[in-house]
């Protein structure tokens, strides 16, 4: 049986409408650590080696028909 804590000063929706889930979200933003901007710099070509499949994942894909085919 799941034990659930709450500590809020509202009755819990645990049928979740979406009026509390974005309430829900709203109280957590605050939280959630996000930066102002995202700079993505520039691979070296010489860097990029290709791709590595484990072996039995490339079986998996072999058996796929669509794949295959």
């Amino acid at each position: 049986m799941t034990n659930l804590e709450l500590y809020t000063s509202t009755p819990a929706d645990l049928d979740g409408d979406l009026a509390s889930l974005r309430g829900d979200c709203a109280r957590m933003a605050p939280h959630w650590a996000a930066p102002d901007r995202i700079v993505a710099l520039p691979v070296s070509p010489s860097l990029i080696h290709g791709v590595t499949v484990p072996e039995g994942s490339a079986r998996v894909l072999e058996a796929m028909s669509e794949y295959r085919d």
